[in-house]
């Protein structure tokens, strides 16, 4: 049964296919597929390695900046910081690789020689080296922190992201993009200077899914660049998986400002190539003022969760709680892992008809629910 338009139903929180939630030792474990970026991802995914290990991580390869582009410029390595924190992010919670994963992320100073480069970055060029190419270092890497899951990069060819401004300028390379730090003018899109084939192995993720994730990251250099990628945008019209995009919880200065719930939706379904969206993931929670107040310094503010615009992308909307009340305002990973998994746990049935909206203040409260989360 469908809510009035933009208007969310009372209720507890949903359980997509009226499945029951259970541990996924008593069920085979769904497949989830992650796509985004670096920080965005990484949040999702150690909220789901707690409840199942058959995920993966498709990353985008389109990174520039810091020590990702000095590697890429001065030696020819691809891409490596987003593949790096997704590694991290996996790896198995426990002491034999706690020293591997506080090293794997350590930073040198900008100041320094080493020029602020991560030390992850740094076996994985030398792992690539070794193995003559970037599948055996993760490969290689995936053993030393026992991941559960798996990681691959959305493409294993070169090109430059770049983005057409409202005024006709294109501004080249994902760190100016990234970096830009301007209102205006706006962007109309984005493309890569070059055509690249997506990873045969990202495409039969795809299709084997259960379902597939859309984000948190940023909208225009971590999630949108892996749909450039062509095969990608085909394969998530084909897969039978739903489609769920998580929101971001703030706009971000010179890509996103001013935009609503709706806008970032409208945006992925262009380019999916017009498919919709089947679950959209919205904070709805007021944000308090300190946090606004910080935020606004960046030039960022809150997204509108306008869910009446927003159903003209998406069949089905989930709101509730999804922030983590700490210090920094980001995503809470086990409140995005109950969501995802509801929805893969009840097969993922894409919903008929109208936009449904459901109220699920607690539907991150994974204490309540039944997971297992030593799977």
């Amino acid at each position: 049964m469908s809510s009035a338009a933009g208007q969310p139903e009372n209720g507890t929180a949903r359980n997509p296919g009226n499945a029951t939630i259970m541990s996924t030792t008593e069920r085979n474990q769904p497949k989830i597929v992650v796509i985004g970026g670096g920080s965005g991802s990484s949040v999702l995914l150690r909220g789901l390695k707690a409840h199942t290990t058959d995920i993966t991580s498709i990353v985008t390869m389109f990174d520039s900046g810091g020590s990702s582009g000095i590697l890429r410029d001065e030696f020819g390595y691809p891409p490596l910081g987003d593949l790096r924190q997704c590694l991290v992010a996996l790896a198995e919670d426990d002491g034999n690789t706690a020293a591997l994963r506080m090293a794997f992320n350590f930073r040198f100073s900008k100041k320094s020689s080493l020029n602020g480069h991560s030390v992850g970055n740094l076996i994985l060029a030398a792992l690539t080296s070794r193995h003559q190419g970037l599948q055996g270092a993760i490969d290689e890497m995936s053993q030393m922190l026992k991941l559960r899951g798996r990681v691959m990069p959305v493409t294993l060819e070169r090109a430059d992201l770049c983005a057409e401004l409202e005024d006709g300028t294109v501004v080249r390379t994902e760190a100016a993009i990234d970096l830009r730090g301007e209102e205006t003018p706006a962007i109309r899109r984005v493309f890569l200077d070059r055509e690249v084939a997506a990873n045969p192995r990202a495409i039969e993720a795809i299709l084997q899914a259960d379902a597939v994730v859309l984000g948190p990251g940023d909208l225009y250099t971590s999630i949108v660049p892996n749909l450039l990628a062509g095969g990608i945008p085909e394969a998530l019209r084909e897969t039978k998986a739903p489609i769920i995009y998580v929101c971001n919880l703030m706009t971000k200065l010179g890509e996103t400002g001013g935009y609503g719930a709706s806008d970032f939706a409208a945006a992925i379904v262009r380019y999916l190539g017009g498919r919709k969206i089947d679950f959209a993931v919205v904070h709805t929670e007021p944000v308090p003022d300190e946090i606004r107040e910080q935020y606004a310094a960046e030039g960022a503010t809150p997204v509108n969760p306008d869910l009446e615009d927003l159903s003209l992308h998406a069949r089905e909307i989930v709101t509730g709680v999804y922030a983590n009340p700490g210090p920094k305002f980001r995503h809470d990973q086990e409140r995005l892992a109950y969501a995802v998994l509801s929805v893969a746990i009840g097969k993922g049935a894409a919903p008929t008809g109208a936009a449904r909206h459901t109220r699920a203040a607690r539907i991150g409260q994974v204490a309540d629910l039944a997971f297992d989360s030593h799977t």
